[in-house]
């Protein structure tokens, strides 16, 4: 154990484990809105994700830029980021709207068991992923760098770039934003009663089928911008990324209560922290068996996940 390494880079671990987590937690906010309504795991969610960063990716090449162009001007490069984020906003909710009336409703109108949910999301999953992979030969594709990765300032001592600041800013924003939007407008309460109770809330003149709807819309629109800040703090994107990512993303909404829109960004953040400074202690080779370790650990002493399970219940 490298004590000493992970002392020493302390600070840098716990920037660019937060800057990591934010991803998480974005791609989070699609598995535990789903949950927190049907009760059920979207494993394609991993692939919706996908979809937004290569949606954002092939906007950016539309403009004619590669991952050898150089951008300057702040003006232009926000036009180019705020263009990427809109499509790959849009992509990624398309997509899950497809999930939703393909994969999932179908299954809904016939009661069909849990399991076949299940097997459906995980077809759906692959079938999307291979999808990306013949339409880009199974290549890397890369971004064009945007965003400098050169430090801005520094907060006792630890150098903070502008892409940390996009990534953790962008992440704070859309679930402020998200969190407004479950509690404060009609839908928002439409969604909370669903979750609350689907048939009580079908006999008060909720529409279940739009709620659920406007549920994978507002997830995948979460996924697609982290999609695009994936995009740009990674520079290099391929079609079988999102099993991994996603992955780590229904740990992170595990680990903070899934069905708790804010224990989604909670739980996002301590799992790229801690699996940065498990890096940090044991090697690179270690992160991905320290997100899982922590997953395991903290459910056998709190199943519920750090701050329970609550969009149905009065909730988010």
């Amino acid at each position: 154990m490298n004590f000493d390494g992970l002392f020493s880079n302390f600070g840098e671990l716990t920037t660019t484990g937060l800057t990591q987590g934010a991803i998480y937690a974005l791609v989070a906010l699609g598995y535990t809105l789903v949950y927190g309504v049907l009760r059920l795991i979207n494993f394609a969610h991993s692939e919706v994700f996908i979809a937004g960063a290569f949606a954002a990716l092939w906007t950016w090449n539309g403009f004619g830029l590669n991952q050898d162009s150089q951008v300057s001007g702040l003006g232009t490069i926000i036009f180019y980021l705020l263009a990427a984020m809109i499509v790959a906003a849009v992509a990624s909710a398309g997509t899950a709207t497809v999930i939703e009336r393909v994969a999932y409703r179908p299954l809904r109108k016939r009661n069909a068991p849990p399991l076949a949910f299940l097997i459906t999301a995980i077809g759906a999953s692959i079938a999307i992923a291979e999808a990306f992979g013949v339409w880009t030969d199974r290549r890397p594709q890369g971004a064009p760098a945007l965003v400098s990765s050169k430090p801005l300032f520094e907060v006792a001592g630890v150098p903070i770039d502008a892409i940390q600041l996009l990534t953790i800013g962008a992440a704070l924003v859309m679930m402020i934003g998200l969190d407004m939007f479950i509690n404060r407008s009609r839908v928002g309460r439409g969604i909370r009663a669903v979750a609350q109770d689907a048939n009580t809330a079908a006999l008060m003149g909720v529409n279940k089928d739009r709620i659920i709807m406007m549920v994978f819309i507002a997830g995948g629109a979460m996924a697609g911008v982290a999609g695009l800040l994936y995009d740009v703090r990674i520079q290099t994107l391929t079609y079988s990324v999102g099993f991994l990512l996603g992955l780590k993303a229904f740990t992170a909404a595990v680990l903070g209560g899934i069905g708790n829109l804010r224990g989604a960004l909670l739980g996002g953040l301590l799992l790229g922290v801690v699996e940065n400074y498990a890096s940090g202690l044991f090697g690179s080779e270690w992160k991905d068996f320290a997100a899982f370790a922590l997953l395991v650990v903290l459910l056998m002493f709190r199943p519920t996940g750090l701050l329970g399970e609550s969009l149905g219940r009065a909730r988010a």
